[in-house]
């Protein structure tokens, strides 16, 4: 996907919310010298945004260019109907997850179209003002869903915000918006919590077993408990609908087993042809890769000479990961490469002293 330049965005911007979202936005804008200010419900989060480095308290002189609610979906629509009213000139959006109730009810509020919604397709486990990084949005995609009344120049407005966050702006209307989440993000939530709920049943030293896969299966279901709820329940028509292919999908693997190899593989196989539809890198189309696997000591200093030694041999990285041998103090680090450099990664990090294969 091609990079596209931000154009200069005016401030300032007012950012609604200082909890991991709000922060980091703060933070992005900040490294553009885009003038922000900051508000919260809870003083302390304020003072540990502007702390570090996000923005500077709000005062009622200041009237804003671009009004950002990132508040739960629960509060939205309270919080964008009020920025409508109390800055009548300013451009107004939000960051929740789920937007076409929100935007039936901004649509019949007074300056609806000031608004834009927008939607970060990222995130942490973790929350607060402290979990902020300028870098969250980076290469991440940015749903911006305007209304049916949006002016061009709100949805300008808020694609340009998208852009000097480092994100990639994606634009589409409210209903197509959650359906698409349902799919991508919130039965993916659903699905990691389930599997992670089972662990509670286990036995002995049965999660000694654990490995990557379990890991990266189960890593989002720490994700905070009250959030999702909200999530799940403004969205709960479009969850439930692919919540109920995937109980056919659960059945028809629950009676192939051990009985139908034909049926149970033809369900292995489709999951396989989704992965592939994921997009790689900077949402570019899938990409077949090769895979070096190399084993880190665990000391300082050993991942960033892994790095030193990939890069002069010539090979880029186009994703990493790293995992750690049970016991054993030693990483096992996957660097994935575009398909073809494979065995010359694994050549050249094995002449400098790496055990690396393929």
């Amino acid at each position: 996907m091609t990079a596209v330049a931000p154009r200069a965005l005016p401030g300032p911007v007012l950012v609604i919310g200082c909890g991991l979202i709000g922060t980091s936005v703060g933070l992005a804008l900040r490294a553009h010298d885009v003038d922000v200010l900051l508000v919260d419900a809870e003083p302390a989060n304020i003072a540990a945004a502007v702390e570090r480095g996000a923005g500077r308290p709000f005062t009622d002189d200041v009237v804003p260019y671009l009004v950002v609610a990132a508040v739960p979906p629960a509060a939205a629509a309270a919080v964008v109907a009020s920025a409508l009213v109390r800055w009548p000139t300013a451009f107004v959006t939000d960051v929740t997850s789920v937007k076409a109730g929100l935007q039936r009810s901004i649509d019949a509020q007074p300056g609806a179209e000031r608004f834009a919604g927008g939607h970060p397709m990222a995130g942490s486990e973790r929350s607060g003002p402290t979990a902020g990084s300028a870098q969250l949005f980076e290469g991440r995609p940015w749903a911006v869903t305007p209304g049916v009344s949006t002016l061009p120049a709100a949805l300008d407005a808020v694609v340009d915000m998208a852009l000097h966050v480092g994100a990639v702006p994606i634009i589409l209307d409210a209903a197509s918006h959650d359906r698409a989440v349902a799919l991508v993000s919130h039965v993916p939530q659903v699905m990691s919590t389930l599997t992670a709920a089972r662990l509670n049943d286990a036995q002995g030293n049965h999660l000694a077993l654990a490995g990557a896969g379990l890991r990266d299966t189960t890593r989002i279901a720490g994700s905070d408990s009250a959030l999702w709820i909200d999530i799940l329940g403004t969205n709960a028509a479009d969850v439930r609908a692919v919540l109920e292919l995937v109980r056919g999908d659960l059945d028809r693997v629950i009676d192939a087993l051990g009985e139908d190899d034909t049926a149970l593989g033809d369900v292995l196989e489709s999951g396989r042809r989704g992965t592939a539809l994921i997009p790689g890198k900077h949402g570019s189309a899938p990409a077949r890769v090769d895979i070096v696997h190399v084993q880190v000591a665990d000391q300082p200093g050993e991942l960033s000479r892994l790095m030193s030694d990939t890069g002069q041999s010539g090979v880029n990285i186009e994703d990493l990961r790293l995992d750690h041998d049970l016991g054993r103090p030693v990483g096992l680090a996957e660097i994935t490469v575009a398909l073809g450099v494979g065995d010359s990664l694994v050549e050249a990090l094995t002449s400098r002293g790496w055990t690396a294969y393929r």
